[in-house]
């Protein structure tokens, strides 16, 4: 099992229970998923993009990506319907829970300069987003066999009702928010 839920089971729903005051354990916030997207502007040129940003997200997230294609046909961007532009995975689980502990503990800290995490970055609703600029944070990804440095938006979806309540689970669960 996944060293990340076993920690949410002991350490972080006890302490969000006690902070929030919530009646029933069926309160207590969790993750529900984790989507990761990335965008590909430039594979209406070249299909092999597409393929290539397949191959890093499925050796990053160990899950193979679906490809996002065009709903509507935008003649200034040269778009036509059902267009590839983008790929995303959705992860739940314990594949999402490995993947969150690899972010928070492996992939950031790899970033030169790093501060933590924007706070702010929260919908109002207790949901999460915050984008990496370079797909080489990750040990899976090797420098020598990608073609481009490609960046993705992963967004955090959790069970929280306000983004107070989600913070503090993110907190919980190692997310290196900047002080």
């Amino acid at each position: 099992m996944a060293r990340l839920k076993e920690k949410y089971v002991s350490d972080v729903a006890p302490a969000l229970m006690k902070k929030f005051g919530y009646k029933s354990v069926m309160q207590i916030p969790k993750l529900d998923k984790v989507v990761i997207n990335v965008g590909a502007g430039e594979a209406k040129d070249n299909a092999k993009v597409i393929d290539a940003i397949m191959t890093d997200l499925a050796a990053i997230t160990g899950q193979k990506p679906v490809v996002c294609r065009a709903k509507k046909s935008v003649a200034n961007f040269k778009l036509r319907e059902g267009m590839p532009i983008g790929v995303k995975v959705t992860l739940r689980g314990e594949k999402m829970y490995e993947f969150v502990d690899k972010l928070f503990n492996v992939a950031f800290p790899r970033v030169r300069d790093f501060r933590g995490i924007n706070g702010n970055s929260f919908d109002g609703k207790g949901n999460y987003s915050t984008g990496i600029k370079e797909q080489l944070i990750f040990p899976e990804i090797e420098y020598d066999k990608i073609d481009k440095v490609r960046g993705m938006d992963i967004n955090f979806i959790t069970t929280a009702n306000t983004d107070e309540e989600a913070k503090e689970l993110l907190s919980l669960l190692g997310a290196p928010f900047i002080k």
